[in-house]
């Protein structure tokens, strides 16, 4: 008699389910954050100008609100007004961290004996 296992035990597959939920509630957390600043601003009001800070936090949701962009017109992946190359540079530092960042390319790949390639 042939008794078929199962890939995954129930733990692992309870585990599976949670990290796939976690990761949809993550990315609805981030949906909050996107870049919603408008281009026009009201000579009565000054609302905070997004700067490094906001720059940086705009780089690293920048993949996602790409996507919601597509679909929303009212998502942007890139705050205007903004303090100019400060947030610039913020945002480039933080899109860079999906890249790899700027030593990404000094890892050589191993091979299955453990030298670089």
């Amino acid at each position: 008699m042939i008794i078929h296992r199962s890939r995954w035990s129930d733990a692992d597959l309870a585990l599976r389910v949670l990290k796939v939920l976690g990761a949809l509630l993550l990315l609805l957390a981030l949906s909050a954050c996107f870049a919603t600043h408008t281009a026009a601003l009201s000579a009565t009001s000054s609302p905070e100008v997004p700067g490094f800070w906001r720059g940086f936090w705009h780089g690293i949701i920048a993949p996602i609100a790409f996507v919601v962009g597509l679909f929303k017109d009212d998502a942007w992946i890139y705050a205007v007004p903004n303090t100019g190359r400060w947030y610039d540079f913020g945002f480039m530092l933080g899109i860079g961290g999906f890249s790899g960042g700027l030593f990404a390319g000094s890892k050589g790949r191993r091979s299955a004996s453990g030298n670089k390639e």
